[in-house]
């Protein structure tokens, strides 16, 4: 299948200008309107400014898009009825002209189809807690898709332990940006190693480089701790994922629908700073992975 590449996109990859993959799920099913659209917008801004190209990715009308317009982005943030799309369900959405918003494993594999190494997102899905064999998709295609994802970790609420054994088993290398550790989404640490820390992008940019030359074909994941004054410290988020954890299960929440819902509450409980963090967290994300774009770029 041919995809859809903006102008613009298109014409940075063929000139080997750096470029850097967006999701659109955080668009659709992350973030309530406004806020969906100010930070799609700011994710792209901050790319731009950091000089290279922003490649925000979604099905529209069963085509997939890499780049899109303002008024796609509109679209995207105020429509109701955009499909959540990993992996699996590219063809159905595409076979059946609907709309679709990618999550990190879609996003990744029309990213790496399209020539886009590098790929900045909030933070990508893992081992759910409680339930070792609800498993996100996203670690599936980090063990075998070769995009350099660059995150805050996996996503707080999960078992991060459980995570990180299952990126090892993937063969996922794990990069701590400015930290020893992990990071851990809205917490700098997840007290859990990285299997190295980098503090320049030019040394992100040499592993990937390597990893090429090896001919490896699995992601490379770089975890970004949020910038320290937007931090939740662990002792102050954990009681409120638990509760919120709690509350999904009581309410019989799984699947797709379990991690929009506990995100939900989070921000109840903590009375809106736990989305602050997320917003801060995103555009910290979109900057080093366009850094690390650029530093790519001088082949």
């Amino acid at each position: 299948m041919t995809f859809s590449v903006a102008p613009d996109v298109r014409s940075a990859l063929d000139e080997g200008r750096p470029v850097v993959a967006l999701e659109s799920t955080v668009i659709s099913h992350g973030l309530p309107y406004p806020s969906n659209l100010e930070i799609a917008q700011g994710m792209e801004a901050a790319i731009r400014d950091e000089g290279a190209m922003p490649a925000t990715v979604a099905v529209l009308n069963g085509q997939v898009h890499v780049g899109l317009s303002a008024v796609d982005l509109e679209h995207l943030a105020t429509s109701s009825d955009v499909h959540k799309v990993s992996r699996r369900d590219l063809p159905v959405v595409v076979a059946l002209g609907l709309d679709g918003a990618t999550t990190v494993s879609a996003t990744m594999y029309v990213a790496h189809q399209t020539g886009i190494a590098v790929f900045a997102t909030g933070g990508i899905g893992g081992v759910h807690r409680g339930h070792p064999h609800d498993v996100s998709a996203d670690l599936t295609e980090l063990g075998r898709t070769p995009v350099a994802v660059v995150c805050a970790g996996a996503k707080a609420i999960l078992d991060l332990p459980l995570t990180r054994e299952v990126l090892e088993t993937q063969g996922v290398p794990v990069i701590g940006f400015g930290e020893r550790d992990m990071a851990a989404f809205y917490s700098r640490s997840s007290g859990l190693p990285a299997d190295v820390r980098v503090d320049e992008p030019d040394q992100v940019a040499h592993i990937i480089r390597a990893q090429r030359r090896l001919g490896l074909q699995n992601g490379i994941l770089v975890t970004v701790p949020v910038p320290e004054k937007d931090e939740i410290p662990p002792e102050e988020i954990e009681g409120s994922i638990i509760q919120a954890t709690r509350e999904a299960e009581d309410a019989g929440v799984t699947g797709a629908a379990l991690t929009p819902f506990v995100l939900s509450r989070l921000a109840e409980l903590t009375g809106g700073r736990s989305v602050h963090t997320n917003v801060s967290l995103l555009l910290n994300n979109a900057r080093v992975a366009a850094r690390i774009a650029v530093a790519l770029s001088r082949d």
